[in-house]
């Protein structure tokens, strides 16, 4: 009695009753009444609907509102398709299992199981693959524009989504198996019989991934750095769980592995505050002293006075060494850290000596001239 009670409490009230009279009738095409097909085909628009709505509409507002990073455009953004699939089997297989404890459909009771398990299943493997894309947008929640620490956070991001590939990766293996009927109690017990000769063939995939972590724990260097190691330099364009990809000044990508970045040594360029300029100057060797102090004090004084010049305490322009036919005048200046900057710096330094040396009634070494006495 308690059974039949609650099965009539089920059935009635809105809008079971409205359904239950349109679903009413004879079947008329395997098994199913011509009401409870109409049912079934606004089930499945509605399921389309709520998956390109979730596509173009919910998830880029959400992560638009939770995003970190200006570059995501709520009005631009699309999700993946894996996403909306997910959304649109999950709202099915919900309406279908609805309809079916709740009203008394006209249709084939296995048929209908069938395609809430399916749909089910689907929404399943959807979910799966949706992660996997999304994973790429983890950067969103990670790189923040205008943060002093960015270039460590685009580094962290890429190793997060290498990390979130794998783990999606895994789960789904894991997933797939259940699904189609693999036993995994037998499977890892296989595991772990065979697990000291699967450690000892991946031990260099393990020394990689090992390796990633310590990257990004130590950060000699992040992505967008350039460095030089182990004879190979160039930016750091991506840092994965098992390698690095280093774009050399030809343009080309380099594949190195974690592990030896992290037993070698490390030249990180970008992390520079400052660039040194060296330039040194040759004049005849009869040069007047006097005028070889005016021009040192000078040059020293003028490049001073420019604003790209750093370290003023160390800066100097000194005779630095004499020889039969020349003498030479070495210097020592510094840059604000930018390589356009330095080349610049450098040219007016170069121009400004060769002023400065004519001001001063100095002549450059012309190892071809020999003076005749």
């Amino acid at each position: 009695m308690q059974d039949e009670s609650d099965a009539g409490t089920s059935e009635s009230g809105f809008p079971s009753e409205m359904l239950n009279d349109l679903m009413s009738g004879n079947d008329v095409l395997l098994g199913f009444s011509s009401g409870t097909l109409m049912v079934i085909i606004a089930a499945i628009g509605l399921s389309i609907g709520g998956g390109i709505a979730a596509r173009r509409f919910v998830f880029p507002k959400i992560l638009d509102l939770l995003s970190k990073s200006e570059r995501i455009d709520g009005g631009s953004l699309l999700a993946p398709k894996s996403l909306a699939w997910m959304i649109g089997f999950l709202i099915f297989s919900e309406i279908l299992s609805w309809l079916d404890g709740n009203t008394t459909p006209i249709w084939d009771a296995s048929m209908a199981q069938s395609a809430i398990d399916w749909s089910f299943t689907l929404f399943i493997l959807g979910m799966l693959l949706a992660a996997y894309r999304l994973v790429d947008f983890l950067d969103a929640f990670i790189v923040v524009e205008g943060d002093a620490n960015m270039a460590s956070r685009r580094s962290l991001a890429s190793v997060a989504e290498s990390v979130g590939h794998l783990v999606v990766f895994l789960l789904a293996a894991f997933v797939m198996a259940g699904l189609i009927g693999i036993d995994l109690n037998g499977l890892i017990a296989g595991l772990g019989i065979t697990g000291l000769a699967l450690a000892l063939a991946a031990r260099d995939s393990v020394a990689n991934i090992f390796g990633a972590i310590s990257i990004i724990i130590d950060q000699p260097f992040n992505v967008g750095d350039w460095i030089l190691v182990d004879g190979i330099e160039g930016e750091v364009v991506e840092i994965g769980l098992r390698t690095t990809l280093i774009r050399s000044s030809a343009d080309t990508l380099i594949t190195v592995p974690n592990s030896n970045l992290v037993n070698s040594p490390v030249e990180n360029f970008s992390q520079r505050r400052f660039r040194r300029i060296q330039p040194t100057f040759e004049f005849e060797a009869d040069s007047d002293p006097e005028s070889l102090k005016k021009f040192c004090e000078n040059l020293l004084a003028k490049v001073k006075e420019d604003p790209r010049a750093v370290k003023e305490d160390d800066s100097w322009v000194r005779v630095n060494a004499f020889g039969p036919s020349l003498v030479t005048v070495s210097c020592n200046f510094y840059s604000v850290q930018s390589a356009a900057s330095q080349r610049e710096m450098t040219e007016d330094i170069l121009l400004l000596a060769t002023e400065l040396a004519t001001d001063c009634g100095l002549t450059f070494h012309e190892p071809r001239l020999r003076r005749q006495n």
